[in-house]
């Protein structure tokens, strides 16, 4: 069997405030001109990679990775054939149940012609073979189905979060939440944000007080800012603004927020062009979600976005961002300190806007990993002090 050898393991617990971080690049299993890319983790914490890629017949293919033993496993495929929406933001993902079941979600666009998208899922007990693809939204018009993020809810369910817009610009979005159980079926429906920006990805945590959901809300004024609603006691709490940034844009950016969890710490890193300041923010809570302290800004110079962060045990993270350079775009990370104070800024990755697309970085035990999109496929590195 084939395997993809790392090129080697690093400890990053207990970061220290004031020293840079050190990129190592690490082989990925995907093939050159792989889009997509996405990162989760397994039930004991392993790194799971998928990625669209494409095949020899012109068509694409969603496909995974798992990292056991500091080597990455021999790629699977999810599924094949589908008509896969290739939009940056459009990110496949995926995540495992307690019991070792897989179950990932894709957003597929039936015509090129239409502006209509829908959310499809599939599980496997085996990581091999995988349940036939079906759509997740009770709605089949020819509307926008997408942006959406999954985590495992409960022994046997995941919760899918998406956005719908039944009247595309003309209408409010909704966020959407869909229970999805172990055998790749949809169980449940609902709504639980009437009126949100219609084009922003989602993000999706579990923490030990239930599920907290990042995402770009919306108001009559065209306030777009960052909000947080969690599942608590049997009940979704009511939307709540992570930092008033006051952000009005009568536009969609295509540019959210990103949410990760280590216990009851919660961290949100997000894009905000509030006060015509382009910039990225961190947040941090200690109890779950339920308050968050007052942002640290994390960029530097001019800033496009496309940020995500990953939460450590002792209450700071790594954040990444994308940021104007002299060449097109920087990829760069650096630690923010459990009193919220950013550390050194590290480069990752030069390249366009375009190529380096949205940037995906995960805690893996005491590791960090993150992953982007060039011009020819995927790039991937190890985040060590």
């Amino acid at each position: 069997m084939k395997q993809y050898v790392l090129f080697g393991c690093f400890l990053v617990a207990g970061i220290a405030f004031g020293q840079s971080l050190k990129v190592i690049p690490t082989a990925t299993p995907a093939a050159p001109g792989s889009l997509q890319v996405n990162l989760s983790t397994s039930q004991s914490g392993s790194p799971i990679l998928s990625w669209i890629e494409p095949q020899k017949d012109g068509s694409f293919a969603f496909r995974y990775s798992l990292l056991q033993n500091s080597r990455w496993g021999l790629p699977r495929t999810i599924a094949a054939h589908r008509k896969f929406f290739h939009h940056p933001a459009e990110m496949p993902s995926m995540t495992m149940l307690k019991d070792g079941t897989f179950v990932a979600e894709w957003i597929e666009q039936p015509s090129e012609t239409s502006e209509a998208e829908f959310v499809y899922v599939s599980a496997s007990h085996d990581g091999s073979k995988w349940s036939a693809p079906v759509m997740a939204s009770h709605d089949k018009s020819q509307a926008q189905h997408g942006l959406a993020s999954i985590a495992a809810d409960g022994d046997r369910e995941a919760s899918l979060i998406w956005l719908q817009a039944l009247k595309g610009d003309d209408g409010p979005a909704s966020l959407m939440r869909s229970v999805i159980g172990a055998n790749g079926v949809e169980l449940k429906e609902e709504s639980l944000d009437p009126d949100v920006c219609d084009c922003c990805p989602t993000s999706v945590v579990k923490t030990p007080r239930g599920l907290l959901i990042a995402y770009r809300s919306h108001t009559k004024e065209n306030i777009r800012d960052i909000a947080v609603t969690r599942f608590e006691n049997g009940r979704w709490t009511s939307p709540k603004i992570v930092y008033p940034d006051k952000w009005r844009i009568d536009a969609c950016p295509v540019n959210a927020a990103s949410a990760s969890v280590a216990g009851n710490k919660v961290g949100i890193s997000w894009y905000t062009a509030a006060g015509d300041k382009p910039r990225v923010e961190f947040a941090a809570s200690s109890d779950g979600g339920a308050t968050f302290g007052k942002p640290a800004v994390v960029s530097t110079g001019q800033a496009y976005g496309y940020t995500t962060s990953a939460e450590d045990e002792t209450g700071g993270a790594v954040v990444s961002w994308l940021e104007r350079g002299a060449n097109g775009a920087r990829l760069l990370v650096r630690y923010v300190s459990s009193a919220n104070v950013p550390g050194p800024v590290t480069q990752v990755a030069e390249g366009t806007r375009k190529d380096l697309g949205y940037p995906r970085l995960i805690r893996s035990g005491n590791d960090f990993w993150i992953a982007w999109n060039t011009a020819s496929g995927i790039e991937m590195a190890g985040i060590a002090k």
